[in-house]
């Protein structure tokens, strides 16, 4: 365990922030299975804005999900 006050803090904000990134991540993983393309791309959009995924990935995760969606309804 860290010493230095700003150590500590530190941990403890780098914890918050990487439950908050795993909710995240696996809402949107959640919603790809489940929701519209509005509603995923929505998400999306917002987790890079909070930093929780860079936005090339985001890119690439929405094409993903339009090729997957686009083979279904075929």
């Amino acid at each position: 365990m860290a010493n230095i006050k700003s150590s500590i803090k530190r941990i403890r904000i780098s914890q918050r922030n990487r439950l908050r990134n795993q909710a995240i991540k696996s809402h949107i993983k959640w919603l790809m299975k489940h929701a519209t393309k509005d509603e995923v791309e929505s998400a999306i959009d917002k987790a890079v804005n909070k930093g929780v995924i860079h936005r090339n990935k985001a890119v690439r995760m929405k094409s993903k999900y339009e090729r997957s969606h686009s083979r279904s309804t075929q």
